[in-house]
């Protein structure tokens, strides 16, 4: 069985990343990145059960929200459809319960002031709905309605029997763009971003899952809880790099494939799911948070994110957002990642890369290239090639948008020559799907060249 595992996950990771490729050269120019979901003013939920895919080979019975229109499927999924809100646009959230046993169910949504209607019965802090015929009422679908007045991003969950609730899969993400422009995390010009990434991290004990699809709750210890799945947007590596809504996962539709160019902003939203603790950590540069819990991290009403904090990773603990702006430039590597010598003509603000004084401040317009490193030699002998061992993403150069040669069958997964980093947990665990490497919570992100499909 770990045998048939390790093969699957190693076929997968190549079909998965194959697909996002395809998907890449498919885009037009100038296309921006932006989060999947839903938007609206009014939305239709149901809580129901089904079944998760992961990338070992599993199946995991799980409890989702479904919404028309939020996946093609129409099937609950994991996580429950993103929100794209707008600010200061009152919304209407109306929620039934089909969740097997008669278990009933609600949403609390950490944020807002939100006034309820309908439904079965109180909760301690919302108001539930039960499925049909399990109170005199019926099963009385509940209304919750709230006006978004702050911009940024939340998230939401079952309000009824959480520790459970949430661990089933009851869970998922809102984002209310600012008045300023969609294109800006919050109402300030210093929450630009050219491109937005979800990271809703969540976990799962496929005991619990068992015990809950058998109705044996009485058995369920959530204080015993070891999950051995770790999910980006519910979903384990390798499968998180497969375009959204393939038919092959139609519970999960979300994926993450970071991309970007040198020189623009990506906001990255960062949503702590689950009952844990999850450190995320983004390879290739520092990064600054600009926000927390839809709340920007400044000084004053005008100020901007003044207080923002350089990290390298994010701690996501349960409940918490963050928001984060990720820049990569190549700044002080010291040598000029368009590479140097005949092949490598190119200038940076004018200046060529055989003036003897290449040196100069700033970044090129076009290719946001470092002009103090331009010029510069990598500092290593490069090894020949009966001397490497080719990975897929080896474009057959260290330099930015250079293809180099490779032997036949080798590489392919990097058709713009573009620079790879891991993004992942910084808990070796949660990098595995059931204890098998590659899997669990990470993904690839990609710097590429100017000009591809992304920029």
């Amino acid at each position: 069985m770990k045998l048939y595992r390790i093969m699957r996950t190693s076929w997968v990771f190549a079909v998965a990343v194959s697909a996002m490729i395809v998907l890449s050269c498919a885009g037009s120019a100038h296309a921006r990145a932006w989060i999947d979901g839903i938007s609206g003013i009014s939305f239709t939920f149901t809580a129901g059960a089904g079944e998760v895919s992961t990338a070992d080979g599993g199946a995991i019975h799980f409890w989702g929200y479904q919404s028309p229109g939020a996946n093609p499927a129409e099937v609950p999924q994991y996580p429950g459809p993103t929100l794209i809100l707008q600010q200061n646009v009152p919304v209407t959230i109306t929620l039934t319960s089909e969740l097997p046993y008669n278990q009933c169910t609600s949403i609390v949504f950490p944020g807002h002031a939100v006034a309820t209607a309908g439904g079965d019965q109180d909760g301690l802090l919302t108001r539930e709905t039960c499925p049909s015929g399990t109170l005199p009422s019926g099963g009385t679908a509940v209304t919750y309605t709230f006006t978004p007045t702050q911009p940024g991003t939340y998230t939401y969950y079952s309000g009824t029997q959480m520790e459970l609730q949430v661990e089933m899969g009851l869970v998922g993400t809102i984002i209310v763009r600012p008045n300023y422009g969609a294109d800006h995390a919050y109402n300030h010009p210093d929450t630009y971003f050219d491109h937005e990434y979800l990271f809703m991290l969540t976990s799962m004990d496929p005991a619990i899952h068992q015990l809950a699809e058998q109705g044996r709750f009485s058995e369920i210890d959530i204080s015993a809880r070891w999950p051995v799945y770790w999910f980006i947007n519910g979903r384990t590596a390798p499968d998180d790099l497969a375009e959204p809504f393939v038919s092959y996962l139609p519970h999960q539709p979300y994926n993450i494939t970071p991309r970007m160019t040198p020189g623009q902003k990506i906001l990255v939203r960062i949503v702590g799911g689950d009952q844990d603790q999850h450190p995320l950590h983004l390879h290739g540069n520092h990064y600054y948070e600009i926000a927390r819990d839809g709340r920007m991290l400044a000084s004053s009403a005008t100020s901007g994110p003044d207080l923002k904090r350089g990290r390298f990773t994010t701690l996501s603990v349960p409940g918490q957002t963050v928001d984060a702006i990720f820049e990569w430039t190549g700044e002080k590597l010291g040598w000029d990642i368009y590479g140097t010598g005949t092949g490598y003509e190119h200038t940076c603000n004018g200046i060529s890369v055989s003036d003897p004084d290449p040196a100069t401040a700033g970044y090129d317009p076009i290719t946001y290239e470092y002009c103090p490193d331009h010029g510069k030699a990598i500092p290593v002998v490069l090894p020949e090639k009966q001397d490497l061992a080719f990975g897929g993403w080896w474009s057959g150069s260290p330099f930015m948008g250079d293809l180099g040669d490779l032997p036949p069958g080798e590489g392919g997964l990097n058709p713009y020559g573009g620079f790879f980093f891991m993004w992942h947990s910084h808990a070796e665990k949660e990098l595995t799907n059931f204890d098998i490497f590659p899997g669990g919570m990470l993904s690839m992100m990609v710097v590429e060249p100017p000009g591809t499909p992304i920029d």
